[in-house]
């Protein structure tokens, strides 16, 4: 395998990293406020906003879990991840509609379920969200690190530092308006260079004719197109977990936020053609790889992409698809950090530590700022045990789970009460748990138990995709018909692929647990107040001496 040399490879690094904070500096302002700081003032135009959803979606495991997916799974499997993932990024403009309806100057979506619920729920959110921004961030340093190890002397913990400080440098210093506008020139160089580097490997391994006579390698079953081991292995569980991910992850709602709301839905059909053509192709990488034999160097699957570039591709090519996978970890590292900074920022320094009317820009600032270092270090730390990356997006994708339908129905239905959105998080985490790692033994009854509550997640699901779509009466159909296949043909049988059933358990669990709580009381929510009781800090600020002045 080629390998640059460490000079070389840091000379990439501090180009990139350093050009990035250069066109940072170009949108920096002398005094930024914390609108800016966190949804760049709810106004971010449809181009922007289609190229930043996408730079942030189109992330490391868009590389390489989708390499992984079509190495395991044959042909079916780069469909898998890349037309699931993209259909979730569809998935959640209608309701990211209701969220703007409800809170036109909202800057997270816990602060919505905080004017819905109050503090218990939205922190419920806020540290699921808290856990997901930080392991996404562990990803991509991961990925950063295992790319410069693979391509040059350099060690995996040098390249995650330097990949942490990088992205780091220029987020600190107009955060998320920062990360939208540098999401733009990082999406641009994904696309020319992604459309340079797939054909490049491809005909560098021979052509097409090579990878078509190399199908007859693979096992039947990685042949099959229609493949439904790769469908319940690896399509259904990721489709179950970037559902979870389009709703519970601050870095897609926080765009919700900032995009102005009559250009939502053009951004996110954009963004929904863009990230599956891009990682579809990505994926043909690892198939080509299993096509031709290539064994992952040292077993780890998250080697697969840089060891077939560095082998098949001259050392031009090759800086240019370090430039490209640099650029996509990125592009959705810097997202995290500035979801965390406006959780830290909004859901707990603004709704739960200040006093109510009292919040101070400047110490907003101060938290967010100081949360991206904080994190930047966690995230270094955690990405320095080297876990597998489709591993850890399923299992935080299925926590996620838990949140979904509390969180949508509190949208919609006046019922919803904040022990029913709890109780039923909690409940679905615990019993999500117990599939999830078998903590007792998943047989006989219990395995049926289990496969019925998949079989309501599933319907639960199917049912929130409609109603997002086409509405209630709708939803409600096809969540009915979705049960009935679900019960008839699903039981004693789905007991065999424990990671889906625990994913749809979350749901299922939940959504019981959460319906039965809310119809026991009384409540009847007036969406209105949710208005009234977000907005926006600064201004807040302003308006507060001017009261005190007239008294």
């Amino acid at each position: 395998m080629f390998q640059f040399s460490a000079l070389t490879i840091i000379l990439l690094l501090v180009a990139f990293y350093g050009g990035t904070y250069l066109l940072s500096l170009l949108i920096k302002k002398d005094k930024e406020s914390t609108t800016g700081f966190m949804v760049a003032g709810h106004g971010v135009g449809f181009g922007m906003g289609a190229a930043s959803m996408t730079a942030t979606w189109i992330w490391a495991a868009s590389f390489y879990a989708a390499a992984t997916s079509g190495y395991k799974y044959g042909v079916s499997g780069p469909i898998h991840y890349g037309f699931w993932g993209a259909l979730m990024i569809l998935f959640i403009y209608p309701f990211g509609m209701r969220f703007r309806e409800l809170a036109p100057n909202g800057h997270t979506l816990g602060e919505l379920i905080h004017a819905r619920h109050g503090s218990s729920s939205q922190l419920i959110l806020a540290i699921s969200n808290l856990m997901g921004s930080l392991i996404s961030l562990m990803v991509n340093f991961t990925a950063a690190g295992a790319l410069v190890s693979v391509l040059s002397p350099l060690s995996f913990q040098t390249g995650v530092i330097i990949a942490g400080i990088g992205v780091l440098s220029y987020t600190l210093t107009s955060g998320f308006r920062a990360s939208v506008f540098t999401d733009f020139a990082q999406l641009v160089a994904l696309m020319a260079i992604g459309v340079v580097i797939i054909p490049a490997v491809l005909f560098s391994m021979g052509g097409p004719e090579v990878m078509v006579s190399g199908l007859s390698n693979l096992t039947l079953e990685q042949q099959n197109f229609f493949s439904s081991e790769a469908f319940l292995q690896q399509g259904a569980p990721f489709f179950v977990a970037v559902l979870a991910y389009a709703i519970g992850n601050q870095t897609i709602t926080q765009r919700l936020f900032a995009i102005d709301k009559t250009k939502i839905k053009a951004t996110f059909v954009t963004a929904t053609v863009g990230y599956a053509g891009i990682v579809i192709g990505l994926g043909m990488i690892g198939l080509m790889a299993l096509t031709i034999g290539i064994e992952p160097l040292n077993g780890d699957m998250n080697n697969l992409i840089p060891q077939m570039v560095s082998t098949y591709l001259h050392p031009v090519f090759i800086a240019l698809f370090f430039i490209l996978v640099i650029g996509s970890l990125s592009s959705t590292a810097d997202s995290d950090l500035s979801a965390l900074s406006t959780i830290m920022m909004a859901d707990v320094y603004g709704k739960n530590i200040a006093k109510k009317g009292q919040v101070k820009p400047k110490t907003m600032m101060l938290v967010g700022r100081g949360t991206m270092i904080v994190a930047t270090a966690a995230g270094l730390i955690f990405a320095s045990f080297k876990l597998d990356i489709l591993v850890m997006l399923v299992f935080v994708g299925a926590l996620w789970g838990a949140v979904v339908f509390p969180v949508i129905a509190s949208v919609f239905w006046n019922r919803v009460t904040n022990v029913a959105f709890t109780s039923a998080v909690i409940v679905a985490l615990i019993f999500f748990c117990i599939a999830r790692f078998e903590l007792i033994p998943i047989t006989g009854i219990t395995a049926l138990f289990f496969e019925v509550m998949a079989s309501v997640g599933a319907a639960v699901v199917i049912g929130l995709m409609v109603f997002g779509f086409l509405g209630r009466k709708a939803g409600l159909s096809a969540a009915a018909i979705t049960l009935i296949l679900m019960l008839i043909f699903a039981t004693g049988f789905l007991r065999d692929y424990m990671v889906l059933v625990a994913s749809l358990t979350a749901y299922g669990v939940s959504t019981i647990v959460c319906t039965i709580v809310s119809l026991m009381g009384n409540e009847r929510f007036d969406f209105d107040l949710i208005k009234q009781r977000v907005g926006d800090y600064d201004k807040k600020a302003k308006v507060q001496p001017k009261a005190s002045t007239k008294i």
